[in-house]
């Protein structure tokens, strides 16, 4: 798979449900650094942030029978958050490395994209309490497309696949005049969302 080797290739599969390797990633300290490391360094330095959590989801899904799917969520005076996105029984779920924690797994039980993408949003919120999240990607991206950058392995950083995320067409999630109304998140709720924050 992508030149992983055995031993990678045994701990990607040792991780054998979403829940799994969600707390994989939740067990790994949040990473702060302007990188965008392939799954491969991942694994070696047990850290990831956002992007990075989603492209070592990807790689564990696939390797566990899953089509590697990214899903790009966009939000205003915030950052983007990038969901790993898999399906069963026709429902959807998610799996995302944040330093927010209302802002990880979903259990497979949303039956389209939307409806996934709004499970989010009550708890994606900026450091101002604004309830942040716009936009949605309509379709998920297959990280396949990229195999031969070798994604899953490449000591390069993967920004390639962060430009890609960012020019596919989004879906609103708010119409006109909504966000005016919208009520800020108070203390007690961004406690809530920032434990464990590193």
């Amino acid at each position: 798979m992508n030149d992983l080797t055995a031993k990678e290739l045994r701990t990607l599969r040792s991780l054998r449900t979403p829940a799994r390797i969600q707390r994989f990633l939740d067990d790994m300290p949040y990473h702060h650094g302007e990188t965008a490391w392939s799954p491969r360094l991942v694994l070696q330095h047990r850290t990831a942030h956002c992007l990075e959590g989603a492209t070592f989801a990807a790689a564990a899904l696939r390797a566990n029978g899953f089509p590697p799917l990214l899903m790009d969520l966009e939000a205003h005076r915030d950052d983007d958050h990038v969901l790993a996105i898999f399906r069963v029984d026709r429902h959807w779920g998610a799996i995302a490395k944040s330093n927010f924690s209302g802002l990880r797994y979903r259990e497979p039980v949303y039956r389209s994209l939307r409806e996934l993408a709004m499970s989010y949003f009550n708890d994606y919120f900026n450091l101002s309490g604004d309830r942040s999240l716009r936009a949605f990607a309509t379709r998920p991206v297959n990280l396949s497309r990229f195999d031969s950058r070798n994604w899953m392995t490449s000591p390069e950083d993967l920004w390639y696949i962060a430009d890609h995320l960012c020019e596919i067409p989004h879906t609103n999630v708010l119409k006109p005049g909504m966000e005016r109304k919208l009520a800020r998140v108070g203390a007690r709720g961004m406690a809530a969302g920032m434990v464990g924050r590193q």
